[in-house]
């Protein structure tokens, strides 16, 4: 298995509207290694929800060549497409994505009901262990209107987690939190990277970039800056002081 779980090079998309041409991407060589922790920054139009889009599966490039964990994603179909992201991605949205009035251990096995490897599975355990490692285990039977918006998110992230997916990828998964709320969630993504879960995720709170192990900033189309985080802030240590703070 190669340490390469993402590998762009010269990728681009342009967007025709009437007659002018959108360049949201303009020949992006990216490299993700399985195990990073990567916050990906930009202001709006720089490119980086494009860049995502492509990541996901969701878009496909204007041109150039995209690997994810060894599958040249340019040459799928769109039902190929569509099997690469339920198995190999897993998706967390700022906007928790859970459908209403449906239970938390139901949610968490929609991507297992869709996948069409042939695997069998007991998809309930299965839903039930990922809410568990989000420290969920006992709301498996709440809905979201009885979950709190940390809670929520925490079984969105499950949801990402149950089909053991190559990468996560996070849009903006704090833009709905509360500050220390946003916090737990960082310190749950932190824990899972330490077990070994790769992530891309994008934010435009440098306060919550500091949490990944690189940041990758987008500017017009193009990667602005790429580099490891010096100063890495750890999102457990941060919740203690404030205990601590609070006491």
């Amino acid at each position: 298995m190669s340490d390469i779980v993402i590998e762009t090079r010269q990728v681009t998309k342009t967007y025709e509207s009437g007659s002018n041409s959108v360049h949201a991407l303009r020949g992006i060589d990216l490299t993700v290694l399985r195990g990073e922790f990567i916050a990906v920054m930009g202001t709006s139009g720089s490119g980086k929800s494009t860049l995502m889009n492509v990541l996901g599966c969701l878009d496909t490039p204007t041109s150039g060549s995209y690997l994810l964990d060894g599958v040249h994603v340019e040459t799928l179909n769109k039902n190929e497409l569509a099997a690469i992201r339920n198995q190999k991605i897993g998706f967390v949205f700022q906007g928790f994505n859970l459908l209403a009035r449906t239970s938390a251990v139901d949610n968490v096995q929609l991507p297992l009901l869709y996948d069409r490897s042939g695997k069998k599975r007991d998809t309930h355990v299965l839903a039930i262990k990922a809410l568990e490692s989000v420290g969920l285990g006992e709301r498996v039977d709440h809905e979201p209107s009885e979950l709190s918006g940390g809670q929520q998110q925490r079984v969105a992230i499950a949801r990402a987690l149950v089909t053991e997916p190559a990468i996560i990828l996070a849009d903006e998964p704090t833009g709905n939190l509360d500050s220390h709320t946003s916090v737990e969630v960082m310190a749950l993504f932190q824990s899972l990277n330490d077990q070994g879960i790769t992530i891309v995720l994008v934010t435009h709170e440098p306060d919550i970039a500091v949490y990944a192990k690189r940041i990758v900033e987008f500017r017009d189309g193009n990667v602005r800056r790429d580099e490891i985080v010096k100063d890495r802030r750890n999102a457990a240590a941060d919740l203690e002081e404030e205990e601590r703070s609070a006491a």
